[in-house]
């Protein structure tokens, strides 16, 4: 059953045999057993801490093993999950909070609202390194009484419990993590999930086995492997093959392709992640002129019809249809004319052109590395010079965090709860380190709108801030992307606007 082709979207080896070695199953199993080839492996148990807790892919792996304070259904609406209710007082001076009875963690110990106080209290210590500590500094002071929990507001965050379903947002268990530390946690992690870690194999493989204890409803897969296939084609020919069930992020034309062929079925799920394209404040970036050329010289229309198959949305803000603080009125054309002319205004030109590197992973999204090859040469046309570099997406956070990417740098944004703040905000925010765009006119326009209790002076605050951001070129936004996934037909795969592929949301037929 196809739920969207592309005709409906625009209308509306090496590894099996290490894999053999290993003793997994190289061919898919019906029954109990789920085999998915995914596109990016597992660094860290720990969903909490490190470049790992805050990228949007990994989140699905991690919620097949960790619970978050707050759920989240699969059209981004939120859900109770280890709280059951919450909000904020009617002053915003105090948060309250009320904790899940009857949960336990995967070693049978009951999970407490200490569990949750420790987690909250340990993300808002800088020393443990969690990526959003500014987010959950905001609160403390906590008070338990009973299954409630009371916090101050140390500074109002007005997505606070929005981020409660989001990135970093995992509950681990207080007793167990100080009993064995963060290396044994590493070995032997535990949560509150649907399934446990069974058997792990860095950069090759994760098997997981349902949790028997588990508090919501129980999978249907006993048993699931999740295969680390960076390489598109080979996540193609391992659900082609059936050695996988289910894989994802394919190129599109591989989609259309398999959707076809009996016994495999898709989905193409327009998701909340953004391609966009990151510009360092450093070289030739620094120039107003050549920051909105490499801009106008894009012809987004054009790559997503020939590289993405027609699969995506083209976006001149960090905003998509559907969040909070979208624009339509906010545009930056294809126009190589006025890029030419913008660039001649620095005395640039095709015979004289300015040169900068863009960093890009290969195979991570669809087309990623196809897209700049395309946006280099559109980039030429117009006197722009840039060289490619490859590398992992790990080594993009890395390089992200300590603010030494390149002058330009391709890069997926999630966004699943739709938030300006968590699209708009952190990404251009210089002090956070999720941006590198550190000017600080920027500071200043972004920095009061993280603590507006107005919601509608908030919301149009990031407008205001976008429209600005589009005038001075600060940043590059490409599109919406557009998830494909490939499955056995007979298999039912729950599609996640926010482009989580959970395999306790997979049943039979």
């Amino acid at each position: 059953m196809n739920t969207m082709n592309r005709r409906g979207f625009l209308g509306t080896s090496a590894f099996a045999t290490a894999l053999a070695a290993s003793g997994l199953p190289v061919i898919a199993q019906n029954g109990g057993d789920l085999t998915i080839a995914y596109n990016v492996p597992v660094q860290s148990w720990d969903p909490t801490t490190g470049p790992a807790a805050v990228n949007p892919v990994l989140q699905s792996i991690y919620l097949a093993v960790f619970d978050r304070f707050v759920g989240q259904n699969p059209d981004l609406s939120f859900d109770a999950g280890l709280l059951t209710d919450w909000g904020f007082s009617e002053d915003k001076s105090q948060v309250h909070m009320t904790v899940r009875e009857g949960v336990t963690w995967q070693n049978g110990d009951p999970l407490t609202p200490d569990d949750i106080v420790w987690s909250l209290t340990r993300a808002a210590q800088s020393e443990t390194g969690n990526p959003m500590q500014f987010v959950w500094s905001k609160i403390g002071n906590f008070q338990i009484d009973g299954q409630r929990i009371t916090a101050d507001v140390i500074e109002f965050e007005p997505a606070l419990f929005k981020w409660m379903a989001f990135l970093t947002a995992f509950v681990l268990p207080k007793d167990y993590y100080e009993s064995v530390g963060s290396e044994g946690f590493e070995k032997a992690p535990i949560g509150s999930g649907p399934y446990m870690v069974d058997t792990f194999e860095p950069g090759a493989y994760v098997r997981l086995k349902a949790y028997d204890g588990y508090w919501g409803a129980a999978p249907e897969f006993s048993t699931v492997t999740i295969k680390f296939v960076t390489d598109a084609t080979s996540r193609v020919a391992e659900v082609e093959s059936g050695n996988a069930d289910i894989t994802t992020n394919m190129p599109y034309e591989d989609y259309d392709r398999l959707i076809a062929k009996d016994g495999l079925s898709g989905q193409a799920v327009p998701i909340t992640d953004i391609g966009m394209i990151f510009l360092n404040d450093i070289g030739p970036m620094l120039d107003k002129n050549v920051r909105l050329a490499a801009h106008h010289a894009i012809d987004k229309e054009l790559i997503i019809d020939r590289l993405l198959k027609g699969y995506g949305v083209p976006l001149s803000t960090l905003e998509v249809p559907g969040y909070a603080a979208f624009d339509d009125s906010i545009t930056v054309p294809y126009d190589p004319e006025r890029a030419k002319a913008l660039l001649a205004e620095s005395g640039y030109s095709t015979d004289n052109p300015v040169k900068f590197t863009i960093q890009t992973t290969k195979g991570f999204k669809p087309k990623d590395y196809e897209m700049v090859q395309a946006i280099v040469g559109l980039w030429r046309r117009v006197g722009i010079e840039a060289e490619i570099e490859v590398y992992e997406i790990a080594k993009h956070y890395e390089l992200r965090a300590t603010d030494q990417l390149a002058p330009a740098a391709f890069y997926n944004w999630g966004n699943s709860i739709g938030d300006p703040s968590t699209s708009t905000g952190f990404s251009m925010f210089g002090p956070s380190p999720h941006a590198v765009w550190d000017t600080p006119d920027l500071v200043e326009k972004i920095g009061p709108l993280f603590v507006e209790a107005d919601e509608e002076k908030r919301i149009q605050g990031y407008k205001d801030v976008s429209r600005y951001i589009a005038e001075e070129g600060y940043v590059i936004p490409l599109l919406q992307y557009v998830m494909p996934i490939v499955y056995r037909s007979d298999l039912n795969v729950a599609a996640y606007t926010s482009g989580d592929l959970l395999p306790q949301a997979v049943t039979s037929v």
